[in-house]
């Protein structure tokens, strides 16, 4: 979640910024990473997953948080 605080229940979930992390799963998304749509769906790593799928959702991440820290 992109929240200055805590999620632990339905409410902060909710309160959550969810325009962030559609910038966040469009930057990914631009990168090759296929992501869950909504921000209230999980992740899920599998067997299927080898560590060079690993290593380039890690290398996506970056530039994609950065892209949802800048909005406002």
């Amino acid at each position: 979640f992109f929240s200055e605080t805590s999620v632990t229940d339905y409410a902060a979930a909710t309160a959550c910024r969810t325009d962030r992390y559609t910038a966040f799963f469009n930057a990914m998304l631009d990168r090759g990473v296929m992501l869950a749509p909504s921000a209230f769906e999980a992740w899920f790593v599998s067997t299927a997953h080898e560590q060079a799928d690993i290593d380039e959702t890690l290398a996506a991440a970056e530039p994609a948080f950065a892209a949802a820290a800048a909005v406002a």
